[in-house]
């Protein structure tokens, strides 16, 4: 029996949508590519995609906007050295591809090059981590404001202080492929599918915001009235709990942080740092560390493309490289970077399956897909019940970070003072100000509830926004600053 191939049925729907009503076949785009090697470059590629999206938002029970769009499109990327070359169309033809082939030839150094294209294709392996279909087809438009108004009612009857509440939903259905100059032909069909809650809550003339959502790679089905009243639930909670809330105070202190969500700290403070890029150029405060102690004795960071359904993971790269599960740091010693294929090559490491980008119009670089630390052994209300004067930091908004030192400071949403080892009243305006590497160091308590986010995270770099996904287990962590307003 011939094992079941999910890159072969990815790559047939990719050619009946991008490739067949062009007139174009493989042939055609290895001719396209073999145009850019009568000039020394080292690698080329050809990116096509399809996306079809749509947004839909609801305010005081009523439909505010909807949007809905189709995008296609190739990019054509030659490599030469550390040079790159880019030049994408909206069109997608034979001559699009030879005139966006042509463009990319001025990096590379007149002469024919040592390095030969493919004359034929080979499909590259890819994982099966979601099914292949498209969500926005998945409900009707009357059954999708139906969802909205679900929620709406869910996160009103929670409690007579909601005076507000904003829902949305958002769905993409992505296809995408691949052919390298190696010859290696990928395809993915990527579904992404999105709810959001927004609540505003009023006691005594003081309003307070709170939110919540989740979502993944999976169609509108996911949403059932479990999940909805779950993200109600958490969105309802977090806008009370603020309006109870005192000044934080400031000043160093030992910090608690909740699981999953917090791991945005990770993924800002530690995560971008590790990309491939960074290091090459020597701006990352990690470069040249592999092998040295960059945290504490059993802090273990993995950066997981390959987990089933996750909002950041893919079957294969945008490269069409398989993605893979990549350890990071492993007890605290630096074991590697994310890298895609240039900086791998130019490194001399092994390519991670990182390499992403926003669209067809974007040049691919490493970035980072689901990125967590893994579990420890400590209860989290032993971690709690460690602490004498603290804060418990649950949730977070936006943070900044600054890859060349590590130093960052990060809003926490919703967290609370811990006093005698409990937690106790709710602080408002705490936010944490540090040094990447140096607080991996001062971790000092792992908890063994390691949780993953709800499906929520948007990863920013140079320009370009992706879906990631995020997670932590309970943390302590000593001596951190804490900007607060009291």
């Amino acid at each position: 029996m011939t094992p079941f191939e999910p890159n072969l049925s990815s790559i047939a729907v990719a050619r009946d949508v991008l490739l067949t009503p062009f007139g174009l076949d493989e042939d055609k785009l290895l001719r396209a590519l073999g145009t850019m090697f009568t000039h020394k470059v080292d690698y080329a590629d050809l990116y096509f995609q399809f996306t079809k999206s749509e947004g839909w938002s609801l305010e005081e029970g009523i439909v505010k906007s909807g949007s809905f769009s189709i995008d296609q499109g190739v990019g054509v990327r030659a490599v030469s050295g550390e040079k790159t070359a880019f030049a994408y169309s909206d069109e997608i033809s034979e001559q699009a591809l030879l005139d966006a082939a042509a463009a990319t030839r001025t990096i590379g150094r007149q002469g024919a090059g040592r390095i030969k294209i493919a004359r034929s294709t080979q499909h590259s392996g890819g994982r099966s981590l979601y099914l292949p279909n498209d969500p926005l087809a998945s409900l009707d438009a009357t059954a999708k404001v139906t969802l909205l108004e679900r929620v709406e009612k869910m996160a009103r009857a929670k409690d007579p202080r909601v005076v507000q509440v904003m829902a949305g939903l958002a769905g993409e259905y992505d296809v995408v492929l691949v052919l390298r100059s190696d010859g290696v032909l990928a395809a993915d069909i990527r579904p992404l599918v999105r709810v959001s809650v927004t609540v505003i809550a009023e006691q005594n003339g003081r309003r307070e915001v709170g939110s919540s959502g989740g979502g993944g790679r999976f169609d509108y089905g996911y949403f059932s009235d479990e999940v909805l009243d779950r993200y109600a639930t958490d969105a309802v909670k977090a806008a009370c709990v603020n309006l109870e809330a005192r000044p934080a105070p400031a000043g160093p202190m030992t910090i608690v942080l909740g699981p999953g969500w917090p791991g945005v700290l990770l993924h800002e403070a530690v995560g971008h740092g590790l990309e491939g890029d960074f290091n090459r150029k020597g701006s990352s405060s990690y470069a040249g560390m592999i092998g040295e102690r960059v945290a504490a004795k059993g802090v273990t960071i993995v950066d997981d493309g390959t987990l089933q359904d996750r909002r950041g993971s893919l079957n294969v790269d945008d490269e069409g490289n398989p993605t893979q599960c990549t350890t990071l740091i492993e007890d605290g010693i630096l074991k590697g970077y994310i890298q895609d294929t240039m900086n791998a090559r130019l490194m001399k490491m092994p390519v991670t399956g990182n390499a992403r980008r926003e669209s067809f119009a974007h040049l691919p670089m490493p970035r980072m897909t689901n990125t967590y630390m893994l579990a420890g052994d400590k209860d989290p209300q032993e971690i709690l019940a460690s602490v004498k004067n603290g804060l418990y930091a649950v949730n977070f908004g936006g943070g900044q970070v600054d890859i060349t030192n590590g130093k960052f400071v990060f809003s926490a949403s919703e967290a609370y003072m811990i006093e005698d080892g409990k937690v106790t009243y709710p602080v408002k305006g705490a936010t944490l100000i540090g040094n990447g590497p140096e607080v991996m160091n001062r971790i000092s308590m792992i908890g063994n509830d390691m949780r993953l986010d709800s499906g929520v995270g948007v990863c920013g770099k140079e320009g370009q926004s992706v879906p990631v996904g995020v997670g932590q287990p309970t943390l302590r962590i000593d001596g951190v600053t804490v900007g607060g307003t009291a």
